[in-house]
């Protein structure tokens, strides 16, 4: 008797896709000091439904740690760069030559990682051009901000042997800055960023070079997960306006995952309660709404969330 019920309600289960069975949705975020891990936190208090959808939020290493993460199956989903997931689905960028995860799959993307490239003022440094010859700190080996910088360069055809390159984080690149020991150094990250708003605010200043033009056209048509973006002025105290280019902060997930549970997550994302908790709850909040939702993206959708994107009229 038990038996056969069980059976009964396993074949129930399967022919409905688990649909009323619990979910359970975790979804790597970054260190806890970070952006990813708040904005992770309140995104899974929102999308949860009792008794049909727990979502969590997991402190990780960040992007390639969620990427790993989905791949062997520890993760449902997680946050990455755009440029970090596209590389890591195509096998293309940092994950050229090593295993790729072909059937990563896109959620949303959220939120503009921005390429910052800081000068101190004055320095008579006015365009990417101009930092041939000089000392330009890339950020560490292994770090996204590396490639992007690399590329940026390239776009300007700038060569790393034309520069005097470091590769140090930003917190060390602006103590460095402001002894005189650097002239410039790259970020890629949300605006306002802590260790470029404490150097604007000490010594003489800073400013921040634009990546527009034709070069940032070039740029984007060759990899498309980069997106126009702009900092607006005094985003950092006495600096004004800059064009540039950003790659998404996205959620990722995986082709494995359950069309119906991410259809309904990513409808519950883009449901107004959500993006009013979104909006007053964190300053990137604000920017994860329906319409950036699909902007830059490199991967294929997760169906589950394209049929809501179909639905709301987003996607074609």
């Amino acid at each position: 008797m038990h038996i056969k019920h069980l059976a009964l309600a396993l074949v129930a289960a399967t022919a409905i896709g688990g649909a009323n069975a619990q979910q359970f949705f975790r979804i790597g975020t970054g260190g806890t000091a970070g952006t990813y891990y708040p904005v992770g936190g309140m995104i899974a208090n929102a999308v949860s439904q009792p008794g049909k959808i727990i979502a969590t939020a997991a402190a990780t290493n960040g992007s390639v740690a969620n990427v790993n993460g989905i791949a062997g199956g520890s993760l449902e989903s997680g946050f990455s760069q755009s440029d970090v997931a596209t590389w890591a689905q195509k096998g293309t960028g940092m994950y050229e030559g090593k295993p790729n995860v072909p059937g990563l799959r896109m959620i949303a993307n959220l939120y503009p990682e921005t390429i910052h490239v800081v000068v101190k003022k004055g320095s008579g440094i006015k365009t990417i051009s101009d930092l041939k010859g000089k000392r330009v700190a890339l950020d560490e080996p292994g770090s996204g901000t590396l490639i992007n910088a690399r590329l940026v360069l390239g776009a300007y055809g700038i060569k790393e042997s034309d520069i005097k390159p470091e590769y140090i984080k930003p917190n060390q690149a602006g103590d460095k800055m402001k002894d005189g020991s650097l002239d410039a150094f790259f970020f890629t990250g949300g605006a306002p960023a802590g260790a470029i708003a404490e150097l604007a605010t000490s010594g003489s200043g800073i400013e921040l070079l634009p990546i527009d033009g034709p070069q940032a056209q070039s740029l984007r048509a060759a990899s498309p997960f980069f997106a126009s973006d702009s900092i607006p002025a005094d985003t950092y105290k006495g600096v004004a306006a800059v064009n540039t280019l950003a790659v998404g902060a996205q959620w990722i997930t995986s082709d494995k995952a359950d069309a119906d549970t991410v259809y309904q997550i990513t409808k519950a994302l883009f449901s107004e309660a959500t993006q009013r908790a979104l909006q007053a709850g964190h300053a990137k909040g604000k920017m994860i709404t329906l319409k950036n939702a699909v902007q830059g993206v490199g991967i294929p959708f997760h169906p589950g969330a394209e049929r809501f994107y179909k639905e709301a009229g987003v996607l074609k």
